[in-house]
């Protein structure tokens, strides 16, 4: 009997594993590793602030520190496009991860020796974020590297499900830690998923590639790289387009989440448990949006994405809607799901039908206009609302940004675009563009 019920265990143990996951053995060691170090990162995400208050007790200096983790990505973006397409992109992040786990590290024992100084945590956080400007671009290059092009799709959206999972066991397991620790045990957890991400990274064997090289980038050369980089999305409709979409979402649309969502919360639901359901029905939402994205293959997926998009445009709406909670939390789900439906198909887009010899270049323009502008909509949210009132601000974040999202709708190369390669002209415009390097 027990030899007969192993084989069946095994079995449905098995069947419980995605097939990327068992198919793709470098996959699955960069997922396993990524898994720790993003819910390290949900981590500090709410510790930091704990932390900065814990010193100064400053909001004005919880938004400086803030900033200082997210600003470099506006400087460093296109610098980390060229050289994780020039060397070898998992060891651009394994240094990535190094230098983080460092800081965190830093930071932790300066909070938890009691000698941490707001000078202290500002340029930490700009070290940080120059760091991860770095690794995102090397992190979207290198997924085509280590599973097939029939396989994308399926592991971006076990990427954005790690993703969606974290945001609502993150902020969970954050404000146990910072109870009982501190938010210096926080970040001293966080720089231990860093540690365990970069150990990962060390043993990853990705296929050979054409990046690698060693050699110095003169200035010179490096300004060339840039433009090559933008001739691919200049070439591309359906990438620029795409990335103005993505940039209206992030400076217009995601300040209402990170700014004026609290204060409503604070103002008129009751505080912060009432915030924390709103978010933690959004990530139920994009986990199911994920799943989704796992199992479902569309012809013609920037269709569904921008629609994704404009579905996930209506978080502002929705918040100042006056509706009970309940019902904006239902609605916020809802989003969830458009981001992340738009979230899979476009990275998986952009690996598909991008040289793979430019697309941690291109990826960085994509940073750039996202993460990197968007520190500006979080810092003009405040005044703006200030000047026109919180819902009419919420109002007019919605009337830019959904009609930005379905804008993309009539641009023919976003509704022709298909779901696998068949751009012939791909490898002779990437030749075109790096011609001028010689």
């Amino acid at each position: 009997m027990q030899r007969s019920i192993c084989p069946l265990i095994g079995h449905l143990v098995k069947s419980l594993i995605p097939g990327v996951l068992r198919d793709e053995p470098q996959f699955a060691r960069l997922f396993v590793g990524q898994s720790l170090s993003v819910l390290g990162d949900r981590v500090s995400f709410v510790a930091i602030p704990f932390a900065v208050l814990s010193v100064s007790g400053s909001a004005s200096d919880v938004g400086l520190v803030t900033a200082s983790g997210l600003f470099p990505m506006l400087l460093f973006a296109l610098v980390g496009g060229v050289w994780a397409d020039r060397f070898r992109r998992h060891r651009v992040m394994l240094v990535s991860d190094v230098v983080r786990c460092a800081v965190q590290g830093l930071m932790a024992v300066l909070l938890m020796t009691g000698t941490a100084r707001i000078s202290y945590l500002v340029p930490l956080m700009l070290v940080f974020g120059t760091a991860d400007a770095f690794f995102m671009p090397a992190s979207t290059g290198l997924l085509p590297l280590l599973v097939g092009p029939d396989r994308l799709r399926e592991a971006n959206a076990l990427r954005g499900f790690t993703q969606s999972s974290t945001l609502v066991l993150g902020p969970a397991l954050a404000g146990g830690l910072v109870a009982l620790l501190g938010p210096g045990g926080a970040l001293a957890l966080d720089a231990l998923t860093f540690a365990a991400s970069a150990a990962f990274l060390a043993r990853l064997k990705p296929r050979s590639t054409a990046v690698g090289t060693a050699e110095p980038i003169a200035v010179g050369t490096f300004l060339k790289e840039v433009r090559a980089g933008w001739v691919q999305v200049r070439s591309r409709t359906w990438v620029w387009s795409g990335m103005a979409a993505i940039a209206v979402y992030h400076v217009v649309v995601l300040p209402s989440v990170f700014v004026l969502g609290p204060v409503l919360a604070e103002r008129e639901w009751g505080g912060a448990a009432s915030w924390s359901t709103v978010t933690a029905g959004f990530g139920i939402g994009s986990i199911a949006g994920d799943l989704c994205a796992y199992r479902l293959k569309v012809p013609r997926p920037m269709v569904l994405a921008a629609a994704g998009l404009a579905v996930a445009s209506c978080q502002a709406i929705i918040i100042g809607s006056g509706a009970s909670i309940v019902l904006i939390t239902i609605l916020e789900a809802v989003t969830g799901v458009g981001v992340s439906l738009f979230f899979v198909l476009w990275e998986t887009a952009l690996q598909t039908h991008v040289p793979e010899a430019a697309l941690s270049r291109v990826s960085s323009y994509d940073y750039l206009l996202s993460a990197g502008l968007m520190p500006l909509g979080l810092v003009l949210a405040g005044p703006v609302s200030d000047a026109l009132g919180v819902r009419p601000t919420l109002y007019a974040m919605t009337v830019l940004g959904v009609p930005a999202a379905l804008a993309l709708l009539l641009v023919p190369a976003v509704r022709r675009l298909p779901d696998h390669a068949t751009d012939p002209a791909n490898d002779s415009v990437l030749a075109a563009s790096e011609a001028s390097l010689l």
